[in-house]
């Protein structure tokens, strides 16, 4: 098939050529040049192939000509590469200065410039030459201003300096031209620095460019949202914000957390219970249920019922078993509340457990116990090791033998202890 194609093209290209040549037989044309006294007469066909013969010659001696330079440009292309290379090993390893020579040596290459300066940049902070990074930075700017801008502002705020990062990125916020890295930033420093609304309309367009892992921009979305249900000053502005919410986000157990205990505070806590519970009867969430138990005096003791019927399906789920002793502590029911508790850190200790612990033996007098709890409480959150508590009641001595309590799974089939789920 293809060889019918060659032969076919060949014989139009004959045909055509013998066309062009018994026409321009008849009449070849004529061409006159005159410099001067100097007179130059030829035919077109002549004075076409003519020139078409001497821009063969010139773009040969052109090329020939650059030849050298070509050469020499490679050369430092070449080298140019390989220091951008060293540079960014030797930043890897830590060799801040090293690195920051050789990147700097890389920038005389045009297409390296950029990238060469920012990382310099980051060299020199490493070495605390903020004034050598800052003029890298300007210098990147001139090229990669949204790389510089958010690699400025990521420095800031490796540096503690929130409010400038805030301040830096803020303007530029506004007009929506944010790089995805700098809308990264402008969240981190708005949430440092208490302007979670700034951070929330930086969320929108983080979203829509589809840069960050699925994870991290779930996380980030969480802290955003809580921040915002947090600092919400009315209930009807917090009402009003977790209405317009999607049922995604909705479904967000920080979110869901700050919204409850946000409402709560303002003195509507019914909202955020029924919006615990809804959540619980479908989902599990440690955040949310310990949440269940930071909503006021008002209705402890129908939350702590409902919360009792939860442990069917989570016996020993820590969060649960502490969120009830808590409970039964603003019910002043010592007993379940000790009972709750020292199951809960007989399966693991966690701050917030020991916490209630204390505010149980406090409420019961026993102010030494309530001590060491406390004390247990900070030394855990530290890292530290616990004490056991006194002796001298018996129920206050800690049983740490590991509670076995019949599992079953979502099929309601038995889980062995042990079994990972």
């Amino acid at each position: 098939m293809k060889g019918w194609i060659w032969g076919l093209l060949l014989v139009t290209a004959a045909v055509f050529g013998s066309l062009a040549w018994h026409w321009i037989a008849q009449d070849p044309g004529y061409v006159m040049i005159r410099v001067g006294t100097l007179r130059v007469e030829t035919s077109l066909v002549f004075a076409v192939l003519a020139l078409a013969f001497a821009l063969a010659i010139f773009n040969v001696a052109w090329r020939l000509g650059r030849w050298p330079m070509r050469l020499w440009m490679r050369r430092a292309r070449k080298k140019s590469r390989e220091r951008m290379a060293n540079g960014l090993i030797a930043l890897a390893e830590g060799r801040y200065l090293r690195a920051e020579k050789e990147l700097v040596r890389a920038t005389q290459y045009r297409e390296l410039r950029a990238p060469a300066l920012l990382a310099a940049a980051r060299a020199a902070l490493a070495q605390g030459e903020t004034e050598r990074a800052q003029t890298a930075l300007n210098e990147a700017a001139e090229t990669a201003p949204a790389a510089a801008l958010a690699l400025r502002a990521r420095l800031l705020r490796e540096q503690g300096d929130f409010a400038e990062s805030y301040r830096l990125l803020a303007a530029e916020a506004r007009t929506g031209t944010l790089a995805p890295a700098a809308l990264v930033e402008t969240i981190e420093a708005a949430l440092a620095t208490e302007h979670a609304d700034a951070a929330f309309s930086a969320l929108g367009p983080l979203s829509r460019s589809q840069s960050l892992p699925a994870s991290r921009y779930a996380a980030l979305e969480a802290r955003v949202l809580a921040a915002v249900l947090a600092a919400q000053p009315s209930a009807d502005a917090a009402n009003t914000f977790w209405a317009g919410l999607s049922r995604a986000q909705r479904r967000v157990p920080a979110a869901l957390a700050a919204y409850a205990r946000r409402v709560a505070t303002l003195g509507q806590p019914l909202p955020g219970m029924s919006e615990v519970e809804a959540f619980l009867r479908k989902d599990w969430a440690d955040e949310v249920v310990l949440a269940y138990a930071d909503l006021g005096d008002e209705d402890a003791g129908a939350r702590m019922r409902k919360a009792e019927q939860w442990l069917s399906a989570q016996p020993n789920n820590v969060a649960l078993l502490t969120t009830l002793g808590r409970l039964c502590v603003d019910n002043q029911l010592w007993g379940k509340a000790h009972e709750y508790l020292e199951r809960a850190l007989a399966i693991r200790e966690e701050p917030l457990t020991w916490e209630t612990l204390g505010d149980c033996c406090a409420g019961e007098g026993e102010h030494v116990a309530a001590q060491i709890a406390y004390s247990n409480a900070l030394a855990l959150s530290r890292g530290g090791a616990t004490r056991a508590l006194p002796g001298r009641n018996a129920r206050l001595g800690l049983n740490t033998t590991a509670i076995v309590v019949e599992e079953r799974s979502e099929h309601g089939v038995p889980r062995l202890p042990g079994i990972a789920r």
